[in-house]
């Protein structure tokens, strides 16, 4: 039995709470408050002691005394007047003990009750006293024997009826559980024939069976002697197994024991809410996470609501949100790894390289610096040839690796944008590199994206070699560069600190042999090694579409060495490598650490940056591209249902977000990004930038029905439309807007989105007058006599009447005279007639403040 509380035992036995503790307390118990708990044992105490109260020291009552009054009339006397009599009855059993025979103990050993007479009743003074008196006793005595009778007889009956049943059963559950055990003896016995009719004597038969049978039985065909014979030995084998069965069936007697099964439920109801755990991975879907807790879907629905969130039963949330419903509904909510980082691990496991065989590798440096420092053109020298000459405005768009064999040593060498929108490429390219050259011109000095770039090399821990570049120039000034980066915590190795400084010019190529030798002694103290003998690993730096080639990525290997043929897995592509070449378009079989080459045979473009191995199992590489891909588009679609619930509740507001659907199309995969990225950041509450669709090489017809379908802006960046694309934008009115210059694309972008913000309403006094006087006009109502003190007053325009200062109506002008003329202006200093519309509280000592509303078009911050 489960505990109850002292409110619930009080309820259960009729009395008030107050009393029942009392008596606990009575009773020795430590129970206080009606929420206590009472045990089974407890509960025995309590009723030993409330019985202790009544003289009951052994358990059961000894003696009970009943008592009972009753009133008749009787007719008495010659004139048979009506008397009434009033008989009460008191009488004691005694239940005496079943080892002392008495008067009241029958033959059978079983006590009887006997009722011993301790009172006379009481009635008035009449001569039939004694015969009604000893009538009523007779007949009172003899219901009650009768009563008593007839009650032991039914609960005999009964009991016997139960202990029969009870016997009954137990003893067919043992004859079957022997007879059981008898079939499976006689089936594991070696020498007995395993007959499946004498084995299943009891087969039921179906309906089926039984009409053949009774339809023999109709034709009344006479059995053949094997048929006959084979029904003989049937019938023996089933008496001889119920035989056995009889044999082993238990002989009831006296002594057998009756086993009493009590209906005793198991189930409780919980008093307590169940918290569950909830293990929830990247995303989860709705009715999923209902399940877990054991809730209805519309429950964790509405939570969702009030967390601003819509969702149906069958779409996906994110991490962060399930765990906050789970909390709001009192569960414990648990980050267990999803199902595709549970394949990356195993991808980890599965590609990583014994140490024991690294060896000494060539370092990789990253070139950085702001816009138009030269770190294009430095490198240019170093190679020998002329790069930047290749770049639209003189710029670096494209991150592009160099494989620089010096009389030195090898490097390997990155050059990244300095743009502003290449962060992140730029922090790509501190994350795959050793060393990095920071370039700052002598004439400009420290930047923004110099600063910038400082940061990056930190974030990374990779150590900085500055080049102060344009040193021939004039107006340089080296040492202003050197005290402004020490202020950023960049100390040249001369003022005791641990970075080197070096002075070049890249076009005289004054001090580049000393900045390779300074880049060549730091790799040494890094000691670089990587493992050669190994299965190729390492980075995306940028891939494209080519015409005719497919997709084309430029690959640095970290470890490993690269073959041409192996099976490569970089982010969500695979594909088999069906050639290599190096930064100068020669052929190559192989590449190893710190060698940049361009592969060709990928099935998608990855994205720059990806990291890539080579894969020996097809299947699994092709699994992992699958599961990466499902997830992209999972991401994808929750953060378009992001941005439709903020424009949805934004309309909801009444302001209504407004977008510009744009359709991007680049020549490589880093211009794209950080294309992406610079208008991801024009976004406000008001405007935003929404990219229907982009992607990597020219545009085509069906890029061209896309924007038609979603009125979205063409953009082509160092890209072209081909023909069918361009007749298709012709014929549609779509116009194609290209670019080659980062500069100038987020500029109109800008523009098209500072012309789609509301304008700023301003307003402008342009004229107060000031009430001298009011009149009354049987036309007009009541006039004002005004003093125009300052401005203009135009009767065209809104007004305010203004009283001690404050704000008392806003409305426009009935009419405005200047003594008998309607006229539309009156000047500072000129009285006039003013009437307000719809307002006649006008008084002396108002001002009437005219102004104006102009609209201000406003630009994106």
């Amino acid at each position: 039995m489960a505990e109850v509380t002292v409110t619930e035992l009080a309820a259960t036995v009729g009395a008030s709470v107050e009393r029942l503790l009392s008596q606990m307390e009575q009773a020795g118990l430590p129970h206080k408050t009606g929420d206590a708990p009472v045990s089974d044992a407890e509960k025995q105490k309590l009723l030993a002691y409330l019985k202790s109260l009544h003289g009951e020291k052994a358990g059961e009552p000894k003696k009970i005394t009943l008592r009972r009054k009753s009133i008749s009339t009787l007719k008495a006397g010659a004139g048979r007047k009506a008397v009434n009599v009033e008989v009460r009855k008191k009488r004691t059993y005694v239940k005496r003990d079943v080892t002392e025979p008495g008067p009241g103990v029958e033959e059978t050993g079983t006590p009887a009750v006997t009722p011993t007479p301790d009172s006379t009743p009481v009635a008035p003074q009449t001569d039939a006293r004694g015969s009604y008196q000893s009538a009523l006793e007779e007949a009172e005595t003899k219901r009650l024997a009768a009563i008593a009778a007839r009650r032991k007889q039914d609960e005999e009956a009964k009991k016997a009826a139960e202990q029969a049943a009870m016997v009954k059963k137990a003893a067919q559950e043992e004859g079957k559980r022997q007879a059981e055990q008898a079939a499976v003896t006689q089936l594991e016995s070696p020498g007995v024939a395993r007959d499946e009719t004498a084995a299943k004597p009891t087969k039921k038969r179906d309906k089926k069976e039984d009409d053949e049978d009774f339809e023999d039985r109709g034709k009344k065909k006479k059995p053949t002697k094997g048929a006959r014979k084979r029904k003989g030995e049937e019938l023996e084998a089933q008496d001889e197994v119920e035989d056995d069965e009889n044999q082993r069936k238990p002989r009831l007697t006296s002594a057998t024991p009756v086993v009493r099964v009590e209906n005793v439920h198991v189930f409780q109801k919980p008093t307590e809410k169940t918290v569950h755990t909830v293990g929830i991975g990247e995303t989860i879907v709705v009715s999923d996470l209902a399940q877990q807790m054991s809730v209805k879907a519309a429950v964790v629905i509405k939570e969702l609501m009030k967390l601003g969130a819509m969702a149906s039963i069958n779409e996906s949330i994110d991490r962060d949100t399930a765990m906050l419903v789970v909390e709001e509904l009192g569960h414990k909510a648990v980050a267990v790894k999803a199902e595709e980082e549970a394949v990356e691990d195993a991808l980890r496991a599965a590609l990583a390289i014994d140490d024991a065989t690294r060896e000494k590798r060539a370092p990789v440096v990253t070139v950085m610096g702001h816009v138009d420092h030269g770190k294009t053109s430095l490198l240019d020298y170093i190679r020998s040839t002329r790069v930047a000459s290749g770049e639209a405005g003189g710029i670096t768009q494209h991150i592009g690796a160099y494989h620089v064999d010096t009389p030195r040593g090898t490097i390997t060498f990155l050059d990244t944008p300095g743009h502003a929108a290449f962060t992140a490429m730029r922090a790509r390219g501190a994350k795959s590199t050793d060393v990095v050259i920071l370039v700052v011109a002598s004439d400009d000095g420290v930047m923004p994206q110099t600063e910038e770039a400082i940061q990056h090399a930190r974030a990374a821990g990779v150590p900085i070699v500055v080049a102060i570049n344009k040193i021939d120039k004039e107006g340089a000034d080296p040492d202003r560069v050197t005290n402004e980066l020490a202020a950023k915590d960049v100390i040249p190795e001369s003022w005791g600190g641990d970075t080197q400084f070096v002075h070049v010019s890249a076009h005289t190529g004054q001090g580049i042999d000393d900045l390779l030798e300074a880049v060549l002694l730091q790799a040494e103290l890094l000691e670089l090694t990587a493992p050669v003998d190994a299965p190729a690993q390492g980075i995306v730096v940028e891939a494209r579409l080519e015409k005719g080639r497919g997709v084309v990525a430029t690959v640095l290997v970290q470890s490993g060495t690269l073959s041409r043929g192996d099976f490569v897995l970089a982010g969500q592509s695979v594909g088999k490598i069906r050639a290599m070449s190096d930064e100068n378009g020669d052929k190559v079989e192989q590449a190893g650490p710190s060698i940049p080459v361009e592969i060709l045979g990928l099935d998608v473009t990855p994205d720059a940056g990806d990291e890539f191995a080579v894969i020996a199992d097809e299947r699994k590489a092709r699994e992992v591209a699958a599961f990466r891909q499902q997830k992209q588009r999972e991401e994808k679609v929750a953060r378009q249902q992001a941005s439709q619930l903020e424009n949805m509740f934004a309309a909801f507001e009444g302001g209504g977000k407004k977008v510009l659907p744009v359709l991007v199309k680049t020549d490589v995969r880093g211009s794209l990004e950080a294309i992406l990225s610079s208008l991801a950041d024009f976004a406000t509450d008001e405007v935003g930038v929404n990219v229907v669709s982009s992607g990597v090489g020219g545009l085509n017809e069906s890029d061209i029905d896309l924007a038609i379908t979603a009125g979205a802006v063409v953009i082509g960046f160092n890209v072209r439309a081909d023909a069918a694309a361009r007749r298709r934008a012709e014929s549609e009115g779509v116009e194609i807007r290209y670019y080659s210059i980062i500069y100038n694309l987020l500029d109109e972008i800008k523009q098209a989105l500072s012309g789609m913000l509301e304008p700023e309403v301003r307003e402008e006094i342009v004229g107060i007058a000031e009430v001298r006087d009011v009149f009354k006009s049987p036309k007009f109502g009541q006039i004002a006599g005004c003093m125009v003190i300052e401005g203009t007053v135009y009767r065209s325009k809104p007004i305010r009447v203004l009283r001690d200062n404050v704000v008392i109506y806003e409305g426009e002008l009935e009419s405005l005279r200047r003594f008998k003329d309607d006229v539309n202006e009156v000047r500072s200093g000129t009285e006039c007639g003013i009437g307000v519309k719809d307002y006649n509280d006008v008084k002396a000592g108002d001002q009437i403040e005219v102004y104006d509303i102009k609209h201000v078009a406003r630009e994106l911050g």
